[in-house]
């Protein structure tokens, strides 16, 4: 795996960090969940930036959000006790499916 891909990745994961902490962050109203949200946020963009110097964009920018998207959606099933469903869990299968493909052909 090339360092743009490892680089991308670090980027997705991050989104989810984001993501749960804004969540967190109560609409800024509190103060360590907003810098980490923010923190965070920024460090991820940087990275997926980084990361398009070596690979294409719509490659790199459906991976980074899925990988968000997937992520944020399993933390909110396993951690804040939102829905499961057979139907959503098969969605974001598919998600990961996608994900996995777009890596597969990308040299």
């Amino acid at each position: 795996m090339t360092v743009a891909w490892l680089i991308l990745i670090t980027a997705g994961l991050l989104e989810i960090v984001w993501a749960i902490s804004l969540k967190n962050a109560d609409g800024f109203t509190r103060l360590w969940p907003s810098i980490i949200g923010i923190t965070t946020a920024w460090i991820s963009f940087a990275l997926l930036s980084f990361a398009l110097k070596s690979l294409p964009v719509g490659t790199a920018y459906a991976v980074w959000v899925g990988i968000g998207a997937v992520g944020v959606a399993t933390v909110g099933i396993l951690l804040l006790g939102e829905e499961v469903s057979a139907l959503r869990l098969s969605f974001l299968a598919m998600i990961t499916i996608g994900i996995v493909g777009l890596r597969l052909i990308e040299h």
